[in-house]
């Protein structure tokens, strides 16, 4: 793997280990300066995440610019027909691990995805790094990476499991762990396809963009109905 691509998975690990000292710093600071000190989490969120962002953007800027040897240039037309379809692959798939996951008796709902709704209602600017930069460094460091350092050593199924279960860990939700390695499954067979991390860049956007519009445009009716289906298991579950 590059020197580069190393440097680059330092950065990202950095941004996240920053966290545990950052954030309990700015709220103490906060405190003493009478701004309120939950506004530490998401103004720390922005901040590192743009930060790291840009510094990876800077290590890759001659791939940018040239192209990598194993990037490939879509025309305008056909990079919009892949996102469109690997949004709605990614959708798919998430879809069918959810049902999977119904079946195997494990609760609907995720704790990360209602931690991230909260910072946004805190802060609203915090959806720029769960819907755009957020994104953006993940399929850079899991796909354009690690999956493709594995694929240059495994077949495609090996390389996409391997890099698809961490991408599912560094979540740190090992409960949802097949929502999240079938998702990270549908990028890597998107960034394989197609030869551009654009295309599951966007996937990826589109998708995370549509959970935080739909839970929190919908917040109260989505817990409605997670209740009546709660309701139900446990009714069909007493027959057993």
């Amino acid at each position: 793997m590059k020197k580069e691509y190393w440097i680059i998975l330092i950065v990202y690990i950095c941004m996240h280990l920053s966290n545990l000292v950052a954030i309990p710093l700015l709220m103490i600071s906060f405190k003493f300066t009478g701004v309120d000190p939950g506004l530490a989490t998401p103004i720390w969120l922005i901040a590192s995440f743009t930060i790291a962002l840009i510094i990876i953007l800077f290590i890759l800027r001659k791939e940018i610019r040239t192209g990598g040897k194993s990037e490939r240039s879509l025309s305008a037309g056909s990079l919009i027909k892949w996102a469109i379809l690997g949004f709605f692959l990614a959708l798919f798939a998430q879809y069918a691990a959810a049902i999977i996951e119904n079946l195997l008796g494990i609760e609907m709902g995720s704790e990360n995805t209602q931690q991230i709704l909260g910072i946004i209602e805190t802060f609203p600017l915090a959806v720029l790094v769960t819907s755009i930069i957020g994104p953006i460094l993940e399929e850079i460091v899991f796909r354009k990476i690690i999956f493709g350092a594995l694929h240059k050593r495994f077949h495609f199924f090996i390389a996409a499991l391997i890099s698809s279960v961490i991408f599912a860990i560094v979540h740190m939700e090992p409960v949802h762990i097949l929502i999240y390695s079938s998702m990270g499954f549908s990028f890597a067979y998107l960034y394989v396809k197609t030869k551009t991390i654009l295309v599951p860049i966007f996937a990826h956007v589109s998708m995370n963009t549509l959970v935080v519009l739909v839970q929190s445009v919908y917040k109260e009716d989505i817990e409605r109905l997670l209740k009546e289906a709660e309701a139900v298991q446990n009714f069909i579950g007493g027959f057993f």
